[in-house]
Order: C-alpha cells, then structure tokens, then sequence
C-alpha cells in the first residue's frame, strides 16, 4: 500500500464530505433528531387524563375510593353527579360511574363500578383503565387491612367498556392514521423525489425558459399528483370500510374534504422540497426528517400528545398531520362535533394555501 496515495485519497473523500450537507443529515442531525424524540418525546405514560365522574352515591365511603384521583399527576377529574352530566364532557377520556346503591352493596360484601373509556385510542383507554384499576385495588387493600383480612366487605369489580370502538380492536384506532400516512407518503415523497429527478435532469429549466407561465407549470405537475393520491385515498377508504369493518360515524364527504385538503398540504410541501434540494437523494431525506417521521411519531399516531413534555407537544401541534389525524379519527370512531371539524378543515385549508404559495414562491426563486 502506497501510504501518501493513501492519505491523499482519504484527504479528497473528507473534502467531499465536507462539501456535501447530506452527509451531516444523515450521519448527525437524522441520529441525533431520532435520540431526542425517541428519548424524551415519546412515552407510553398518561399524564393529566381527563376523567369525569358520575357520583351517583356522594356518600363519604364513595368519596374515599376516589382519593386516588385527586393530587394524582396522572388524572385530572372533573365531578358531576350523574351519567349524562359526564357524557356532556366531550374532552373526558374516561368516565366512571358510582352507582346509586353503591355503599350499600360494598357493606353487603360486593359493590359494582362502571369504567367507560374513550375507546378512538386504544394506548390512552388501556393506560387509563389500568390506572384506574390500580387505584382501585389500592383502595381495597386499605380497606382490607383497617376491617380486618377476614373481613368479606369491600370487594369492588370494575365493568369497563369502550365507547367509538365497539370491537375492541386497535386497528380501528390505527387505519384511520394510516390513511394519514398514506396520504403523507404519496403526497409529500412522490412529488418530492419525482420533481426533484425532472431538476436533475434539467427538464424543468427546459419548460421554464417557454412562455409558458411557472404558476401553469406548478399547476399541471400537481394535477396528476393528486389524481394518484386520490386513488390512493379512495382504496384506502374501501380497505377500512369493507375490509376491516372500521365505521364511518360521520359523512363520507366530509372525509373527502379534508383529505382533499391534506393532499393539496402533502403536495406543495413535496414541490417545496424538490425546489429547494433539486437532488433525489436529499429529497428523499428531508422529506422522511420533515414529513413522515414527525407524521408518525408526533401527530398522536402512536402516542398521546398530551403525555409527551410540552415543548414536543407544541412542536406536534405545528404539524398539519396532527390536525387531520384527529380529523379522519373522529370522523371514522367518534362522530364528533361540527366546531372541531370546522376548527380543523379551516387549519388545514390555511396549511394547503400556504404551502402551495410557497412552492410556488421557492420555484420561481429556484429557477431566477
């Protein structure tokens, strides 16, 4: 081996590197973005869980099997004194019932309580009801030990049930967020790298330099990027629907709104990157750092985004993914309330008008 041909060539391979951004994103900035929300943003805990409850028995006995609720850093109870008070709480995650007799029957020896769980997601409804449980039994241990262990009182079974997810199945949790990052993959990934191989090539700069307008040449390359992703979006629909039972509580066509318009975000966010990268390979990277693992890990897809730490969270609510995940969920599982759809719809039309103008804005600087 020629030692100074040696060094001379790991010396041009350094220079290279050097001259290369991709090379830090995807030996740094990508690790080190994985470590941090892996490491501190994404956790399986529930924290502030909305709960209300149905005190039905306002008894002193009813209270006390309750205390573990209050100061606890994992629940945020809200009391009423009936079942359809706690029904009205729409932001309430869990709800549990103590029945009218309810010190009645745990003087008898066994008493009943009723957990209703907010069943859209299945990571926060199994996590609550394994809380609550634990409280539960920490009361009934207590109990045991004040009346003595022979004492046959107090035995409490809890009967829980999930509302919005009638089968118990997380996958009428998970379809409905996998639209979401179908949609996010076919918009932002296929138009990202497509464009940016037409730049490589330098077709683009060919159309540029005609009389043809750059807002007609924005407008025709997004047309079929979107015919291809409302393909995408319908035979995903039929999958959820026929094949694996997942309900539409709410219109089809309000499902198609705002599909449509996460499409149009999708694809001014892909023209964007194709303008500002002109290169398929760092296309490809910033368009995984920017759109699909966010839309995964910080959309509340997989997590809660009230049990992450604030400043993730508030990075999670920036996103546009998060405003149509909670969307295309409710509109499948829960039927939710006009004003959360017209507050989400009218979000993402501003996140679609916003990100088209861009792409448009970053073209046009791209090719002066």
């Amino acid at each position: 081996m020629n030692l100074h041909r040696f060094l001379a060539l790991c010396h041009k391979e350094f220079c290279q590197m050097l001259r290369d951004p991709s090379s830090f994103l995807i030996g740094i900035v990508i690790p080190l973005m994985l470590i941090i929300l892996m490491g501190s943003g994404l956790s399986l805990d529930v924290k502030d869980l909305p709960v209300a409850v149905a005190l039905e028995d306002s008894s002193p006995t009813a209270r006390s099997t309750l205390h573990f609720l209050d100061g606890s850093p994992y629940f945020s109870p809200h009391y009423v004194s009936s079942i359809s008070e706690a029904a009205a709480l729409m932001e309430a995650d869990a709800i549990i019932v103590i029945p009218p007799d309810f010190t009645d029957r745990l003087e008898q020896g066994h008493a009943t309580v009723q957990v209703l769980l907010y069943g859209i997601d299945a990571t926060t409804a199994n996590a609550a009801n394994t809380y609550i449980s634990s409280g539960f039994q920490a009361w009934q241990a207590a109990w045991a030990k004040s009346h003595g262990a022979a004492s046959r009182t107090g035995t409490i079974t809890l009967v829980s049930r999930q509302w919005f997810n009638d089968a118990n199945t997380s996958s009428w949790m998970f379809i409905p967020g996998l639209i979401v990052i179908v949609m996010t993959l076919v918009g932002v990934f296929l138009t990202s790298l497509v464009m940016a191989r037409e730049w490589e090539r330098g077709t683009l700069e060919s159309l540029f330099v005609t009389p043809v307008r750059p807002l007609e040449i924005i407008a025709a390359k997004m047309i079929p990027y979107f015919c291809i992703a409302l393909v995408g979006l319908v035979l995903c629909l039929v999958a959820a629907y026929y094949g694996y039972g997942v309900p539409m509580h709410w219109s089809l066509a309000l499902i198609l709104l705002s599909s449509i318009e996460y499409i149009f975000v999708a694809i001014g966010m892909g023209l964007t990157i194709s303008s500002l990268t002109k290169n398929q390979f760092l296309a490809c990277q910033m368009a995984l750092v920017v759109s699909l693992l966010p839309t995964i890990m910080l959309s509340g897809f997989l997590f809660d985004l009230r049990s992450v730490p604030t400043a993730i969270a508030v990075i999670g609510h920036v996103l546009p993914a998060t405003y149509y995940m909670e969307l295309m969920k409710s509109l499948f599982l829960a039927g939710t309330t006009g004003p959360l759809v017209i507050k989400d719809c009218a979000i993402l039309g501003a996140y679609a008008v916003f990100f088209v103008f861009l792409s448009l804005r970053v073209t046009k600087k791209g090719v002066a």
